[in-house]
């Protein structure tokens, strides 16, 4: 089974490299360049051969010290620009594959997210993909020169003397007895650590992102509890593969030690015998080392093998998700149709069903509020009409059409959301209102949107105005000026339809003033849902619509619903009671 797993990543991998279209000429030239300079290696023993011999014999000829120089000089060279060129390799390789992945990960769909820490992900495109890097680097070719270096080796030196090459030789075996297993024990837990890494990255995203949260209930004591569990399984994780290292490294110098040993020792009393010159001895202990350290080598490649195998793994795993549908469907032209809601249920994970045959028509170019108890479902429903779930049953259509036979680009870009937290990206205001157009921007739109947003006042009063930036999530800006950026952002795109979920419920009564008169200018003309908690923003709404445990209980006008309706009754009055 271990073996077949093997095989089947090794496969994984190699269809890995494929995909990102790997510079095959550079490639090529690297390999070729490589094997030049194992070959000028190869040739240096038999010159230093040749050269101790005449030597010994008081016979030195200039033209072998001059192939030597030569040979020296083509190995530094060719070495010098293949190991360049395998190092642009590697980064066009890095470079790929997170590209890909980057792309995969924007489109993946929502339930990705909720159930993956954004650390974790992170550590898939930076992590995972540098060790593949680290391989191709590395390892790759010096693992296909050090075969040729070993081949070529024991070639030459069974011409020189097959009894010396035989005791060389024979270490081989010995060695792949440790080095296979310890390979797949290294396998299993370098695979483990990266996901041991992979989860301890995702703490990281978690606590940094929300670090005044910490802050603010002294949880810097709990959050280094939680960091220190993980850093102990890393260390423990590290461990392993440092008893794995402790048991190779040692192992592989003293086979190489025994052998150098073994060699000056039975070439010393061959030499002394006259049965073997003292360059063919100069030359087998070269070549010794020729076999050896790319052996050794070998042993460090295979270790990196494993760990790039896994790290194939995760990554074939994620670009294998299923992305955001991309259909050819249609564009949404104009979203003024009615907007439908047929027989809606919806469960997460099929789960306990969150909303349970929602029956609804909201009518176009009207103002339609939901409104109910916290976990009703409200927030769901909305998820649902921006296409981030699907629903479990029933469909949603605008007039005749289902929503999903329109791409999910022109369905989204007829919506623009505004929440109680709008979110505001690190940058620039500017930025911020023009995120996610689409399209070149003009100053005088910018502005224009600011103004109607009742932004542009405070822009204004900013040091570099538009350019100012906003530190991260918009930390610089108070929560009303983060909502009329996003009002603004809102307008630019002037969309058909509006998502309004508790925009003011957070804000001070002069903003909440602000935000509301910016509110009313975005609503005019276009199909508006809104979720409220605070009735009174809400009572002019064209429709009202109760949802309590996921279930419409209640629609109406505010007045038919006050005469009608026991809930709504109750939480009018309960709001009335808070003031």
């Amino acid at each position: 089974m271990e073996k077949e797993n093997t095989k089947a990543n090794l496969a994984s991998f190699w269809k890995l490299l494929k995909s990102i279209k790997l510079p095959k000429v550079i490639m090529i030239t690297a390999l070729t360049l490589s094997l030049l300079e194992t070959g000028a290696a190869l040739i240096v023993p038999l010159f230093t051969k040749n050269l101790v011999d005449k030597a010994a014999s008081s016979a030195l000829e200039t033209s072998v010290i001059v192939i030597l120089i030569l040979a020296f000089m083509l190995q530094a060279i060719s070495g010098g620009i293949s190991s360049y060129l395998i190092m642009y390799v590697g980064e066009i390789v890095v470079s790929r594959l997170r590209s890909n992945l980057w792309r995969k990960v924007l489109f993946l769909e929502v339930p990705y997210f909720d159930k993956h820490q954004s650390g974790e992900t992170m550590s898939r495109i930076t992590q995972d993909t540098n060790t593949i890097k680290t391989l191709v680097t590395q390892h790759l070719v010096s693992f296909l020169t050090g075969i040729v270096s070993i081949v070529g080796s024991v070639i030459i030196l069974l011409f020189i003397d097959w009894k010396m090459t035989l005791v060389m030789v024979l270490a081989v075996p010995f060695s792949l007895l440790l080095i296979i297993p310890l390979g797949r024990k290294m396998y299993r837990i370098s695979k483990a650590t990266q996901d041991e890494l992979a989860s301890f990255s995702g703490e990281l995203g978690r606590v940094l992102g929300e670090i005044r949260l910490v802050k603010m209930y002294s949880a810097e004591n709990v959050e280094v509890e939680k960091g220190e569990e993980g850093i102990k399984k890393l260390f423990r994780f590290g461990l392993k593969e440092a008893r794995i290292q402790s048991v190779l490294h040692p192992f592989m110098t003293l086979i190489m030690m025994l052998v150098i040993v073994v060699l000056i020792g039975y070439g010393g009393v061959r030499v002394a015998s006259g049965t073997l010159t003292a360059g063919s001895l100069v030359a087998i202990i070269i070549y010794m080392f020729q076999i050896i350290v790319p052996f050794s080598q070998m042993a460090t490649s295979f270790s990196a093998l494993q760990k790039a195998l896994g790290a194939t793994e995760r990554i074939g795993e994620m670009l294998n998700l299923r992305t955001e549908e991309k259909q050819k469907g249609k564009n949404l032209e104009e979203a003024l149709e009615d907007i439908e809601l047929k027989d809606i249920s919806f469960s997460y994970n099929n789960e306990t069903p969150i909303l349970k045959d929602i029956n609804l028509r909201i009518p176009k170019g009207k103002t339609t509020a939901f409104v109910g108890p916290s976990g009703g479902g409200k927030t769901t429903l909305f998820s649902l009409l921006e296409r981030f779930y699907k629903p479990t049953s029933g469909r949603i259509t605008i007039g005749e059409e289902n929503i999903d036979s329109f791409t999910l680009s022109s369905w989204r870009k007829a919506i623009s959301y505004v929440s109680q937290e709008s979110p505001i990206m690190s940058g620039t205001i500017r930025e911020n209102i023009c995120y996610g157009v689409g399209r070149e921007v003009s100053d005088e739109e910018v502005k224009k949107a600011a103004k109607l947003a009742n932004a542009k006042e405070f822009i204004d009063n900013l040091s570099d105005g538009f350019h100012t930036e906003v530190g991260e999530r918009g930390i610089k800006l108070s929560g009303g000026q983060r909502q009329r950026i996003a009002i603004a952002r809102a307008l630019i795109r002037d969309p058909k339809i509006l998502f309004l979920d508790e925009a003011t419920s957070s804000l001070d009564s002069s903003s909440e003033h602000l935000v509301q008169q910016a509110l009313n200018r975005l609503m005019k003309g276009r199909t508006t849902l809104i979720i409220a908690h605070r009735l009174s923003t809400v009572v002019h709404a064209d429709q009202l619509v109760v949802i309590e445990k996921g279930e419409i209980s209640g629609v109406g006008t505010h007045e038919n619903l006050l005469k009608n309706h026991n809930l709504y009754q109750k939480l009018v009055q309960q709001q009335q009671t808070e003031r």
